[in-house]
């Protein structure tokens, strides 16, 4: 994917006052890594930035229910669909390889289908969930069932919730066109024996 100027510029140091801290809140404890482009773009607005991140840290927290590796799947997925490569790539190297998402999996979530072999029945069902609020904006009855098989009320919400919330990171960062971190993975090649 070609390298696009973004519409809007990160903030970049010296921040204005209250910035710095304020950067430093979303990244991890003792981050000694450069705020992400994308926390930088936000800071332009403080206020909506400062709105935004309880949500945002909600869903990757401790206190979320739904477990790590299923929500990495909802979100890489999500992240494909909206073909937000920044966050999908950062989220490659800072959450989905750390919980064991395989290189099989993570082609899956931008070249794949929720019944590849390589997803256990509970993954493709998260999977299917990114699927189907992308397309229709609901669920359908068949996959609500297999969903409350498999989870608790409040574990559907926070996957629903974080497939919206990742609709608007993406929405975001292909809007103002944040540009990729150098570290993060790029949306891999389609695989040309499935052509």
């Amino acid at each position: 994917m070609p390298e696009q100027t973004p519409r809007i510029a990160p903030l970049q140091p010296p921040y204005p006052p209250g910035v710095e801290v304020a950067l430093a809140k979303w990244m991890p404890p003792a981050s000694e890594a450069e705020p992400l482009r994308l926390f930088r773009t936000l800071a332009v607005h403080q206020e909506l930035m400062s709105r935004m991140r309880p949500l945002g840290a909600g869903i990757l927290g401790a206190s979320a229910t739904v477990a790590p590796r299923l929500r990495e799947i909802v979100i890489h997925r999500t992240c494909a669909l909206t073909g937000a490569q920044y966050e999908w790539g950062v989220h490659a190297i800072a959450f989905g390889q750390p919980l064991g998402l395989s290189p099989l999996q993570l082609h899956s979530t931008v070249h794949g289908h929720w019944s590849d072999s390589c997803w256990e029945p509970e993954q493709a069902t998260v999977y299917r969930l990114a699927d189907e609020l992308h397309q229709t904006s609901t669920l359908s009855d068949e996959l609500w069932r297999a969903l409350a098989e498999r989870f608790e009320e409040a574990q559907i919400l926070e996957l629903i919730i974080t497939a919206g919330w990742y609709h608007v990171i993406g929405y975001l960062c292909n809007g103002v066109r944040v540009q990729d971190e150098e570290w993060a993975l790029a949306f891999p090649q389609p695989d040309p024996a499935a052509a």
